[in-house]
């Protein structure tokens, strides 16, 4: 299941976050969303995990938990809509 994870303190890394999640079970990926121009945090990450049951502990453990002085928000993440394809819109 992949989760969204907002409202982190720029000064969060990777790592804390791996760690909060591995408490709850298996974390396949951990990835922190950074600027492309600065290399900082830009406050948000996705971390995903393989089995629902240990995603979905972690999410009601982790939403609003206070992090570095500020309250996370954790959820599921939404899948994009893919985009329409071109040959559709002519």
């Amino acid at each position: 299941m992949k989760i969204l994870v907002r409202s982190l303190e720029r000064t969060v890394t990777e790592a804390e976050l791996l760690k909060l999640f591995q408490d709850f079970g298996t974390v396949e990926s951990c990835k922190l969303v950074l600027d492309a121009t600065t290399g900082k945090s830009k406050g948000f990450a996705f971390v995903e995990m393989p089995h629902a049951r240990e995603a979905i502990k972690a999410i009601k453990g982790l939403n609003t938990l206070r992090l570095h002085g500020h309250g996370i928000r954790v959820k599921q993440a939404e899948d994009k809509p893919e985009a329409e394809s071109k040959t559709e819109n002519k």
